[in-house]
């Protein structure tokens, strides 16, 4: 597993001083980052063979959100390889190595020039080595879009949305559809399903659907085709804090 160790910054929490769902995602994306710098694949090095990896799903289980000043371990392993698609997990650990979070995922590599998969080349595959996979309880990729649900206000894609690939980022749609969460609600565990990428000038438009310890957002387009589609399972209003 590539790892890298960190401290909880203030600027990485919420109002209890605990780390935010979207400074998880954030580790975990500079992690898999790192690793693909390092090993000669990252981001100017895609940009040279017109490629970009693109999330298809999150899977992110958190068993303890750490709090300010902690010092964590973020690790992150490819697992599979096959076709154009890239599987890696993700994990959070304390100073003992207990993990704190874990996370599966699905890439899918992109041709820049036609916008569509191609097979992952040698240089990756040669690169990426894989591991064995996590132990954690895998949920379904796909993800159900509920029926039913209440529009909510929509949001506009503005310039700090964007990466480097010039889309919506993953944690950035992650962001806004927990904006629409009800206040208290502690989140256990997120999945979201990525159906198309979205741009600076898009709307995005919310239906959301609440259950006792769930809530599915989907952030779709004006003609009612979704963006993402996220399940959030959590503990429900005034649940408690995963934290220490």
């Amino acid at each position: 597993m590539y790892t890298f160790g960190s401290r909880i910054r203030y600027s990485e929490t919420d109002s209890e001083g605990i780390l935010t769902m979207a400074s998880l995602i954030n580790y975990f994306q500079d992690c898999s980052t790192f690793q693909a710098e390092d090993l000669g694949l990252g981001v100017a090095k895609l940009k040279e063979m017109h490629l970009v990896w693109v999330l298809s799903s999150w899977q992110i289980a958190v068993e303890r959100y750490p709090a300010l000043g902690e010092r964590v371990v973020i690790g992150t392993l490819p697992y599979a390889l096959k076709g154009f698609l890239g599987y890696r997990n993700f994990a959070l650990m304390d100073e003992k190595g207990e993990y704190l979070a874990k996370a599966n995922s699905l890439w899918s590599l992109l041709d820049t020039r036609t916008n569509k998969p191609t097979a992952i080349p040698q240089i990756m595959t040669e690169g990426y080595r894989p591991e064995e996979k996590l132990e954690m309880e895998y949920a379904p990729r796909k993800i159900t879009v509920p029926s039913e649900g209440i529009p909510k206000e929509p949001t506009v894609v503005k310039q700090h949305h964007l990466d480097t690939n010039y889309h919506v980022n993953n944690q950035q749609f992650i962001d806004i559809a927990m904006d629409y969460l009800p206040e208290g609600f502690a989140v256990r565990q997120v999945r979201a399903e990525y159906k198309r990428q979205a741009f600076l000038g898009d709307v995005l438009m919310p239906r959301v659907l609440e259950t006792a310890d769930s809530v599915w957002v989907a952030l779709e387009n004006q003609e009612g085709s979704p963006y993402v589609v996220a399940q959030f399972d959590g503990k429900g209003k005034g649940g408690e804090h995963l934290s220490a």
